[in-house]
């Protein structure tokens, strides 16, 4: 005999084999015991949920002779003949290929005549979006007031796509996607009953890569048993079968991007494509793995939401700890639109390639979600050279006598550094004249500082904040938080003692909503003259 496909084999043939959809197994069983039976039903949901399983139980169960607690017996005559597919009271249309007027037609001619044998004839039409707007409209009447033993049942998988008027004549069940722990459990079973070794681990990546398809679930399965046959199927297997990856890579990618490691994560992608790994799922599990990052990023007690193991989520903890928001949000939007674009592409490794060259180069994109990540990254440039400087007058060496400026050699350094430490602990605060001569030296004081900052400080307007308080107010959210970081509002007061010999306190702010942004503080540079108030 030939071989008999999992997903056909075990194709549930009572209401209670069916699992996931207990919300429309429930109620329909309730209708069968109470002989509230309707005229036309509508199933709709993804591919894989049990649709097609569903409405041909129930075409049993309303034929069966003997129901038991509103399912069929799978004994009776009737019970028989319909499972066989022999019986002439259910019959299956595919609205792919018989979408035109005339095979409806041929329906409305055939429910003029009562079935032979049993209570009811069901129709079961297939895709039902495929019909077309002259069959629908041929449907509508007989849909409207069939016969009293007759019965429509519709299943289409894009439910948009029905016509309104059609819907309204209709029992509506939505059909839920299966969640990953019901197809695993279901599987778990199958294999105990084919006498199959399976670890639960490879169960369960099957079941998320179903996608909530029971169906697509045991395809897989069958897929990757074939390819092991007569050994343990184990998660590095499934992986191969399926060209996935495992979730060690997507860490060690990460981090080389947040890195901004071009080479590094361009010698990844050469491993996975000598590996064989399909560059599509890889995508979308990449994309995955971010998403589940930035739900660790955000929740605090996310433990029970993702379905990780202890020791993915202790590395998705510490990987979110080392990336900004910002960033997460760049990358999750970067890799969400490459997971479209690669369907149709014919180059999808030089794609893949660009899009994580675009992560780790931020300046490539011009958004403005990228901004942030762009600033970021010119940061570190001009930090990585101030540490390589720093380093490099670390290393100088000075010949015995006087240091430039006045100092010595030896110990007489530490003493000079001690001596500046103890003045600059003496710095006297400023008076409000003090911090009007700040506001009229400002340009001069700014363009001495470093680059980022002194660009985003002519935007700046300036106000007095106290009595030695300077307050700078910017056009927008980004620039206040640049110029506000605390190692810039360091810079800027230092720059001010530098050039004022006394202590002036700076605070950022951006300007208020619903003010222009020229009106809402009075420029002292040019009102330098005029009595100024100071706030409390």
């Amino acid at each position: 005999m030939s071989y008999t496909a999992l997903y056909r084999k075990f194709r549930p043939s009572e209401f209670q084999d069916v699992k996931g959809q207990d919300h429309i197994i429930t109620t329909l069983q309730n209708q069968i015991r109470a002989n509230r039976i309707g005229h036309a039903y509508l199933f709709c949901g993804t591919r894989g949920t049990g649709k097609t399983t569903v409405a041909k139980i129930f075409a049993r169960a309303v034929n069966c002779g003997h129901p038991v607690d509103g399912s069929p017996c799978g004994e009776c005559e009737m019970c028989r003949a319909i499972a066989s597919g022999s019986s002439m009271n259910v019959i299956e249309i595919d609205a792919a290929s018989n979408n035109g007027v005339d095979n409806i037609r041929e329906i409305r001619e055939e429910v003029a005549y009562r079935p032979t044998e049993g209570r009811y004839k069901v129709y079961i039409i297939d895709e039902v979006h495929m019909l077309s707007p002259g069959a629908f409209n041929a449907l509508l009447k007989t849909l409207e007031e069939p016969p009293e033993y007759v019965i429509f049942i519709l299943a289409t998988t894009e439910v948009h796509k029905i016509p309104v008027t059609i819907m309204s004549r209709c029992q509506h069940y939505e059909f839920k996607r299966i969640s990953i722990e019901t197809i695993t459990d279901r599987m778990k079973e199958l294999m105990d009953t084919e006498h199959v070794e399976v670890e639960e681990k490879a169960l369960r990546y099957i079941a998320k890569a179903a996608d909530g398809s029971m169906r697509d679930a045991l395809s897989i399965l069958d897929q990757c048993i074939a390819f092991y046959l007569g050994e343990k199927l184990t998660y590095d297997h499934v992986l191969e079968v399926l060209g996935a990856v495992d979730t060690d890579v997507f860490s060690s990618l990460l981090r080389k991007v947040i890195e901004r490691d071009v080479s590094g994560v361009l010698d990844v992608v050469e491993d996975l494509v000598m590996q064989g790994r399909e560059l599509t799922q890889l995508a979308a599990d990449f994309t995955w793995y971010l998403r589940n990052l930035l739900l660790v990023k955000t929740s605090d007690n996310i433990e029970d939401v993702l379905d990780v193991s202890t020791e993915n989520m202790m590395q998705l903890k510490e990987e979110s700890q080392m990336i900004e928001m910002d960033m997460l949000y760049r990358y999750i939007r970067i890799f969400s639109e490459l997971s479209g674009q690669l369907k149709y592409a014919t180059q999808k490794r030089v794609m893949l390639e660009v899009a994580l060259i675009k992560l780790c180069t931020p300046a490539m994109e011009s958004r403005e979600d990228s901004l942030l990540d762009r600033i970021r990254a010119v940061e570190e440039k001009v930090e990585k050279s101030m540490a390589s400087v720093s380093g490099m007058q670390e290393r100088i060496v000075y010949a015995e006598g006087p240091l430039p400026g006045g100092g010595s050699g030896g110990h007489a350094g530490v003493s000079d550094a001690a001596g500046a430490a103890e003045v600059q602990k003496h710095i006297p605060d400023a008076i409000p004249e003090d911090v009007q001569e700040v506001v009229k030296n400002f340009r001069s004081i700014a363009g001495e500082a470093s680059g980022i900052l002194r660009g985003y400080l002519k935007k700046a307007r300036l106000s007095l904040g106290g009595d030695n308080r300077l307050l700078i107010v910017l056009p927008d959210s980004l620039s206040a938080s640049v110029v506000g970081r605390e190692d810039h509002i360091e810079e800027l007061e230092s720059l001010i003692e530098a050039r004022l010999g006394k202590k002036v306190e700076v605070e950022v702010r951006k300007v208020e909503e619903g003010r222009h942004f020229e009106d809402t503080f009075v420029d002292i540079e040019q009102k330098i003259n005029m009595k100024i108030t100071v706030e409390d």
